[in-house]
């Protein structure tokens, strides 16, 4: 889909804040109510914004513990990469999942509480997933820079 500067323009205003009301997005781009909805239906129609969310502050939720876990399998069979996929969707405490290359196999962000709920996940809930070889944590000290909003 070709973006032009005024979808450009709403899809920042939205990563920035998606409770935006299309009127103030309109005032913000210098476009009419109408034409400003129409700009946003057919960003989501074709799956340009794919949802809206809220941005929860992890320590404010009592979950100041990020890990960075990189994973090697022991067999790289479709039917289980396509098994181990389903099995950390599952995970509550993995929040992101990639299938990389390299090194490892697939890297997780994990969140917890703390060093104890992060050893508990460990020894229940990663260890409960089949055909994990090793497992690299990696403990996050400081967030330096920690982007939702796609540059555009």
């Amino acid at each position: 889909m070709n973006l032009d500067q005024l979808d450009k323009q709403i899809l920042m205003l939205l990563q920035n804040d998606s409770s935006l009301k299309t009127k103030e997005i309109a005032a913000k781009i210098g476009l009419s109510v109408t034409p400003t909805y129409d700009r946003i239906k057919r960003l989501e129609k074709n799956g340009v914004i794919e949802k809206y969310v809220a941005i929860v502050n992890h320590k404010a939720v009592d979950k100041s513990v990020t890990v960075i876990c990189h994973i090697s399998l022991q067999k790289h069979e479709k039917s289980l990469l396509k098994q181990f996929e389903k099995d950390i969707l599952e995970v509550e405490e993995i929040i992101e999942c990639f299938h990389i290359a390299g090194n490892y196999d697939y890297i997780l962000k994990v969140i917890v509480p703390n060093l104890d709920a992060y050893s508990n996940f460990i020894k229940n809930k990663i260890t409960a997933v089949k055909n994990i070889s090793n497992i690299q944590s990696s403990f996050v000290m400081t967030a330096i820079k920690n982007e939702t909003a796609l540059p555009i």
